[in-house]
């Protein structure tokens, strides 16, 4: 079996078996069904098993923020980025951010067999007292369209903070799933250095 086919069945088994009063549920079933497959030979479709109920599970979680982190340059895909070693930035320095949102809500699209899912964000930039100091609603609007629902989806999202004094402040998105009604916010303090 492929290293990261067990290591994704290892993983659900232990939850399983660790959990009190657990038995096994669609994501034990589907590890066990894809270890099957694997070890039958057909790496294709244990890894669509796989696949197909991490698609299912997710659509039962909340929505939230899995990650945010500030990144040293646009990431070349997901989980493809270089994070910035500190939060500090230069006068006149982007704030390049990297954000997976978890939990997306999937509808069929215009498309015939796609789906589709769409969020929006906003932006605050707060004091350390938690006073807004500027902000802006609907700053990003991403969609995605496909015939599976993706779950490596994120976003890069680059704030100008040109002018702004030397200190300490905080981010803040707001991800608003358009297709559940749903929000979720994730805060990143950061400092501008003094010059």
């Amino acid at each position: 079996m492929p290293k990261h086919l067990l290591l994704a069945a290892l993983t659900i088994a232990i939850a399983v078996l660790f959990h009190p009063g657990a038995r096994a549920g669609p994501l034990a079933e589907a590890a066990a069904k894809a270890e099957k497959q694997a070890g039958a030979g057909d790496a294709a479709g244990a890894r669509e098993t796989l696949r197909q109920a991490v698609s299912d599970f997710s659509q039962t979680l909340p929505f939230a923020i899995g990650k945010a982190v500030f990144v040293t340059a646009e990431p070349a895909g997901y989980a493809m980025y270089e994070p910035k070693p500190d939060p500090v930035f230069k006068a006149g320095e982007p704030l390049v951010s990297y954000v997976e949102p978890v939990g997306l809500t999937w509808k069929d699209a215009s498309t015939k067999g796609k789906l589709e899912t769409r969020f929006t964000v906003d932006f605050d930039i707060l004091n350390p007292k938690g006073d807004v100091l500027a902000g802006q609603k609907a700053f990003g609007d991403f969609t995605f369209t496909g015939y599976r629902r993706n779950q490596e989806i994120y976003a890069t999202l680059t704030i100008d903070v040109t002018g702004a004094p030397a200190g300490d402040y905080v981010l803040r998105f707001r991800f608003n799933d358009i297709n559940s009604g749903k929000s979720a916010s994730v805060d990143q303090p950061f400092k501008i250095a003094a010059p």
